[in-house]
């Protein structure tokens, strides 16, 4: 008599697996794998950094303006160099809280760990500022189909990609000690607006400092002060954010807000 062919087990099914009635086995996936690899590597606080991917280092946009032929190609790139100051004090922010937290905690143990999104520009920035202080940092990757795989800088352990973005907002909302929010798109606005909305109607209890870096950028995108006049917002609500406009002023405050809430 021929023997049949053992069944497939459905965790092993990758058709099953990747099924609508699945779906609730992959959001808890998206949990307690994270959390699992989180606990081994005994991270539990993070400065979380947001910014726009389209923001070059100042390298990459001087190649660029060098490139450029056609007036509007110049006129782009120009655009471009002026952003990527953005980019280099990131890595400047990022290289010093890192700096900061290994030296406050002998150099043996990282308590704040620097984490972004894990794609390019201002999360890539941030991570290689962590990353040129000699620390462990954490990206929270997304899949999407117009962004390159995660950026070279984030501690391959600590390197994770989502399905959900709701999944990934929980890991970036939870770990976070503190937010700092550099000029960005639609993603950077809804997180921002999100974990504010968190503050504000008391959802998330622990105090987070939130800098918003780059006044400049961010007052003439959203008019706070208008919302206050229009009533749509209380005028104590601006009081849930710093703007900042200099990496050594931004690590201060954030340094001082961080000890006096949890400690070095």
């Amino acid at each position: 008599m021929r023997q049949r062919k053992k069944p497939e087990k459905f965790y092993n099914s990758m058709d099953f697996m990747g099924s609508v009635s699945a779906r609730p086995l992959r959001i808890l996936a998206e949990y307690f794998g994270p959390l699992k690899r989180l606990e081994d590597m005994e991270v539990k606080d993070t400065v979380v950094f947001f910014g726009s991917a389209r923001i070059k280092s100042k390298k990459d946009a001087q190649l660029a303006l060098k490139a450029a032929k056609t007036k509007a190609e110049r006129e782009e790139s120009a655009r471009v160099m002026a952003m990527s100051k953005y980019y280099e004090e990131a890595k400047e922010l990022a290289r010093l809280l890192t700096t900061w937290t290994m030296a406050a905690n002998g150099k043996t143990q990282q308590r704040y760990l620097i984490c972004s999104g894990g794609g390019p520009g201002i999360m890539q920035a941030a991570n290689e500022g962590a990353h040129q202080a000699k620390g462990m940092t954490v990206g929270l990757n997304i899949a999407l189909p117009f962004e390159p795989n995660a950026n070279p800088y984030i501690t391959p352990d600590l390197n994770f990609e989502f399905h959900y973005f709701f999944m990934r907002k929980y890991w970036f909302a939870y770990m976070a000690k503190a937010l700092v929010i550099f000029p960005g798109g639609f993603g950077t606005l809804d997180e921002l607006f999100e974990v504010l909305t968190l503050i504000q109607t008391k959802k998330m209890t622990k105090p987070i400092p939130i800098v918003i870096y780059g006044s400049e950028y961010w007052k003439n995108v959203i008019n706070l002060d208008e919302m206050v006049k229009w009533g749509t917002i209380a005028k104590k609500d601006l009081k849930l954010f710093h703007f900042s406009d200099d990496p050594e002023e931004a690590s201060n405050y954030l340094k001082k807000r961080l000890i006096s809430h949890y400690g070095k």
